[in-house]
């Protein structure tokens, strides 16, 4: 069986900016998310990223653009031996009604076909609430890190109607979350 964990961009791989990502330039790793990427990939994970880029559907960049940012990550990933095995993106403005920006669920349903199985207890990890409920559509498990928005994210978790959300585990940062997901790994084999 794949061991699938599904990773949301910006605020849990990179710095996130109130302002967008919007160049390769802009796009710095946060400390630590290269490694704690490299390190699943290793104990037999399958990586992907699931993340809402509307700054393309609002006209700040281009596809062009995110695919050097996305580069920019598969090349560092590529000098500790990584690959992921997918990124899926939403290129959407919120106006636009599709059904694949977070906390919809299309983007999850898309790696869901992709690798032919259900996500349920899959791990997910993202900064914001649309992240966890996105995952939450596919029965994930939920893993909130304080990086990017999810310092202001956490206190939400208790307000929120799903059970699983409000229990949903918190981290520091993606390593941590990662220490945790490896030490789990562990215990269930």
């Amino acid at each position: 069986m794949t061991k699938l964990v599904i990773l949301d961009r910006d605020g849990v791989i990179n710095e996130d900016s109130d302002a967008y990502v919007k160049s390769v330039e802009e796009w710095r790793p946060l400390p630590g998310s290269i490694d704690a990427i490299a390190r699943l990939y290793q104990a037999g994970y399958t990586v992907v990223v699931a993340t809402n880029q509307s700054g393309i559907g609002r006209g700040l960049f281009d596809l062009d653009d995110l695919e050097a940012m996305h580069a920019k990550l598969n090349d560092l990933l590529a000098e500790t031996g990584t690959e992921l095995a997918g990124i899926f993106y939403c290129p959407h403005s919120p106006d636009d009604g599709c059904d694949c920006r977070k906390p919809a669920p299309g983007l999850l349903d898309a790696i869901s076909s992709e690798f032919g199985m259900p996500l349920t207890a899959v791990p997910i990890v993202g900064d914001s609430l649309r992240d966890l409920q996105a995952g939450a559509t596919h029965h994930c498990t939920p893993i909130l890190v304080r990086t990017g928005k999810g310092a202001t994210t956490e206190p939400k978790l208790a307000e929120q109607q799903d059970v699983v959300l409000q229990q949903a585990r918190v981290f520091d940062d993606l390593a941590q979350a990662v220490d945790y997901l490896l030490a789990n790994q562990e215990a269930d084999e």
